[in-house]
């Protein structure tokens, strides 16, 4: 009796496999059991730990599929964006570790090469699936291995992004092993948009094609006088049928890629059938999978740019936990509609993230002055420094860590030409659960390197709103407003908000000044609290405006025996080390110490990367407590 036949139907296929290599045993009524129970996994999960699950229930049967054609990680998969990557640790041994998905100490919710030899490179970011597999495929040439494959799984939404056509213009040219799964599900994180949005809605109306050209390979496959080389000749050639039903060629022939597709994305039987195809040529291939994003579950599938990425939330209803109508992103969003209705040059703009940016707000209330150009963040900043060159006021609204992309467009098409572009600067600082890639910790030190930047950080909501307008009507050229993740929660005296920076004096008598901006600064005040209770005193700094940094807020530091500068932001390039190379300037014979990340931080809560960076209250307090106590200042480096 084989293994199949041993199968305790009363348990669940995940946990009785030995994986992957079980899965090329299985049955196919055994891969729909499984498939079910790997989406019942999913979503039980993800709504105790929070996570991408839209996305990741649409790939089951295609990540199924994969794993029963080709053999990882002889075989190497790279994930467009990763974050559609679960069922994939599933099935290559992490199901036991899969409850500590996103969380300190787990597993993470994107491919990562420490974690496993199944996640072949790390991903984060859109639009680099291909450029990578390109890479991985040339290297097994070089190497000598021409059996095993470079497969790339890549979503519709990551196709709007520039780098997956420069990955596909020098991959198409070679004859390497590399094969493109194109997922595609109709959805970004907001809807697709755009020419490329509608090019494949054509061809994903292609499918009288490939039944037609599927009966007739069928046919002369088993034809004793043509046979299967005839059918492959015919598969290699555009043919007669393809100009019949597709009129033309699919832009990705014109690439080099031989197309095969669209196929069902959610029939693991179909989809292992074209993946076996798809070996046959040993050559660039890309093959077109339908999928429903969210399949399986109906809130999901209703809402899928919501089930994106989530909050913990109750199964049966799909309400999350926490409701997102309480955060900066929604204050912002806000915002800018009203400040809109009264000024009809304000112009938003975001890159395939009109949820996770609130601009849904602006694009439901301001339709004809909203534009959503898809996962291209270079084209963002120029096509809104081009509606500045022409009296707009453009608002480009992107995470901290998407906006990275950007940075060479912010420099030659905005600065130089001194143009008015506003950017609301979402998710700065650490953002939890997504870990590293997601972080936005290096905003600040490319920010500040654009001449005539200005980069404001609030550190509560109505600060963010006096900044945002400050933003468009005070300030010239590049204007950056930045707010992190989650609600305001700050209890710090708000009587005297402002736009430049505020001074709070202890009441006592005392020679050190703690320094902060953005959420942080909240942190400082509540540690200071607590150590004026224990008869510890210092004075405070709260920047606003951190870039340019005021020239009377050094000179106020000057005076002080020991100045501390907490940031979130990272270490090398700050404002804190912009802050002290000016007090360094001017002479400053006191210490100077800053506080801020070193390195990059894995997937865990906010709140303990806040300790893990020494900017929680409870890490400000000990610090205060070392150089406080008994009014006594140790100088420290």
């Amino acid at each position: 009796m084989d293994k199949n036949q041993r199968i305790n139907r009363t348990e669940m296929l995940l946990e009785q496999l030995e994986l992957p290599q079980d899965l090329k045993k299985l049955t196919r009524e055994q891969c729909e059991q499984l498939c079910a129970e790997i989406r019942r996994l999913l979503i039980d999960t993800v709504s105790k730990t929070g996570g991408h699950l839209a996305s990741n229930l649409g790939s089951v049967e295609l990540t199924v599929a994969m794993h029963r054609v080709f053999e990882s990680p002889k075989d190497q998969f790279v994930w467009d964006v990763g974050h559609q990557c679960y069922t994939h640790k599933l099935l290559t041994g992490r199901l036991e570790q899969f409850g500590s998905l996103r969380q300190k100490d787990g597993i993470s919710g994107f491919p990562k090469p420490k974690e496993s030899e199944h996640d072949r490179f790390i991903s984060g970011h859109s639009s680099t699936a291909i450029s990578v597999a390109a890479g991985i495929a040339e290297s097994m040439r070089l190497q000598g291995d021409t059996e095993h494959y470079a497969v790339a799984v890549v979503g519709d939404g990551a196709m709007t992004g520039g780098l997956s056509y420069e990955g596909m213009n020098n991959a198409g040219k070679t004859k390497n092993n590399l094969i493109v799964l194109f997922n595609d599900n109709a959805m970004s994180i907001s809807r697709n948009v755009g020419a490329l949005a509608r090019y494949f809605a054509t061809i994903r109306g292609s499918e009288s094609y490939v039944r037609t050209k599927r009966a007739v390979e069928n046919r002369l496959n088993r034809s004793a006088v043509i046979g299967p080389s005839v059918a492959k000749a015919i598969r290699n050639s555009k043919g007669m049928v393809r100009d019949i039903f597709l009129k033309s060629a699919t832009m990705f022939e014109d690439f080099g890629f031989v197309y095969l597709g669209p196929v069902d994305g959610h029939n693991v039987a179909a989809v292992e059938e074209v993946l076996a195809a798809a070996k046959e040529y040993h050559r660039p291939v890309l093959v077109h999978v339908c999928t429903t994003k969210g399949k399986g579950y109906e809130p999901a599938e209703q809402n899928p740019g919501e089930f994106h990425g989530i909050s913990k939330f109750d199964i049966e209803t799909g309400n999350p936990e926490v409701s997102g109508t309480d955060s900066y992103s929604d204050v912002f969003g806000k915002e800018l509609v009203r400040l809109a209705q009264e000024d009809p040059r304000i112009c938003a703009v975001t890159a395939a993230m009109e949820h996770g940016t609130s601009l849904h707000y602006f694009a439901r209330t301001l339709p004809r002055r909203y534009y959503d150009v898809g996962i291209a963040e270079q084209h963002a900043v120029t096509f809104s420094a081009a509606l500045a060159s022409q009296g707009q006021l453009p608002v480009f609204a992107v995470y901290s860590s998407f906006l990275q992309r950007a940075y060479d467009q912010l420099m030659h098409d905005v600065a130089i030409g001194g143009l008015h572009v506003v950017l609301g600067i979402d998710r700065a600082g650490v953002v939890g659960e997504d870990g590293e890639t997601h972080h936005g910790l290096y905003d600040v030190s490319f920010l500040s390197t654009v001449p005539g930047a200005v980069i404001y950080a609030p550190s509560c909501y109505d600060e963010l709103r006096l900044c945002l307008r400050r933003a468009l009507y005070k300030d010239k050229g590049l204007a950056c407003v930045r707010y992190p993740r989650g609600k305001d929660e700050s209890v710090f005296d708000k009587t005297a908000l402002n736009t430049e920076y505020t001074h709070v004096s202890s009441g006592q008598r005392t020679d050190v000044l703690y320094i902060s901006y953005g959420r942080v600064y909240d942190h400082l005040t509540r540690a200071a609290s607590r150590a004026r209770e224990q008869g510890m005193h210092c004075d405070m700094l709260k920047l606003t405006r951190i870039f340019p940094v005021a020239d009377t807020a050094v000179e106020l530091s000057m005076s002080y025996s020991h100045v501390v500068f907490l940031e979130e932001a990272y270490y090398y390039g700050g404002i804190s080390q912009l802050f002290g190379d000016l007090l360094l300037e001017r002479g400053f014979q006191g210490t100077y110490r800053r506080i801020a990340p070193k390195a990059y931080l894995a997937q865990a809560s906010i709140a303990s990367q806040m300790e893990q960076m020494g900017l929680s209250e409870q890490a400000i307090y000990a610090d205060m407590e070392t150089l406080l106590r008994k009014g006594e200042c140790h100088a420290q480096t």
